[in-house]
């Protein structure tokens, strides 16, 4: 029954749009997914990134004029959005009693056509006046092809929770922090002391994290996020909320009586 109503919309197209139409439905599908890169292109992708790092401490400009393209976006741990011209200017040299280096560990490189992706943790080890700091990043950059140098397009880092040292807390009495915190129909922690040490679990049958000790009434929650674990009293010193403050924001809840 369509074969006539086809037919007369065929013979009212140009001869372009037939043409356009041809070169649609015979035209080879592309693959979806990036190839892994060469160990070659690895490599090279790794030693750009490596000199990129490496001018941190130094303030090496050239490195980074010489890497970006000129309309690149870095993004850094922060979420600060900065341009080729921006990023250039803000390398300084660490100042007197700072000094550090960056390891690239675990890369993984793919490449589709004239854009390669690099993802690579960069391990950083900071000396600060004697007191020694180790922080890592998960970064990912995109290259481009241009006249024949991959050249780094974009460059975005976050930074990967780590368990931080832990504290001596004295004199915290953990029972007051124990019971059911609840924020909403069916969604309740429940915190319990055991062996000096508070352990939670966020839903039943979950598998139970440590809470680290920070403070009296706070604590560093033991899962991957680290957030930070705020415990409020009334005006009789009695344990009545729980904040969990993550990403900025805080989520109360409510101890049940």
């Amino acid at each position: 029954m369509l074969e006539p109503f086809l037919e007369g919309i065929v013979m009212r197209l140009s001869p372009l749009a037939c043409c356009l139409i041809g070169a649609l439905l015979f035209a080879p599908v592309l693959p979806t997914h990036a190839a892994e890169a060469s160990d070659a292109l690895r490599d090279q992708l790794l030693k750009t990134t490596q000199a990129l790092v490496d001018a941190l401490p130094t303030g090496n400009k050239a490195a980074w004029e010489n890497a970006l393209t000129e309309d690149a976006v870095v993004i850094d741990e922060f979420g600060r959005v900065a341009g080729k011209a921006e990023s250039v200017s803000s390398l300084h040299p660490f100042p007197s009693g700072f000094s550090g280096s960056i390891e690239l560990r675990h890369a993984h490189a793919w490449q589709y056509g004239d854009t390669a992706l690099l993802q690579v943790e960069e391990y950083e080890r900071e000396t600060v006046f004697g007191q020694n700091l180790v922080v890592r990043y998960l970064s990912l950059l995109t290259f481009v092809k241009q006249s024949g140098e991959w050249k780094v397009a974009g460059y975005e880092d976050v930074t990967i929770p780590t368990p931080p040292p832990k504290l001596d807390v004295p004199n915290l009495v953990l029972s007051d922090y124990a019971g059911t915190f609840r924020y909403g129909p069916g969604r309740a922690w429940t915190i319990t002391s055991d062996h000096g040490a508070l352990h939670y679990v966020t839903h039943p049958g979950s598998p139970s994290s440590v809470l680290e000790p920070i403070a009296k009434d706070v604590f560093m929650s033991g899962d991957d996020e680290h957030n930070l674990l705020i415990f409020r009293r009334d005006d009789h010193g009695k344990v009545i909320a729980l904040i969990e403050r993550r990403k900025f924001n805080d989520l109360r809840l409510d101890k049940e009586r």
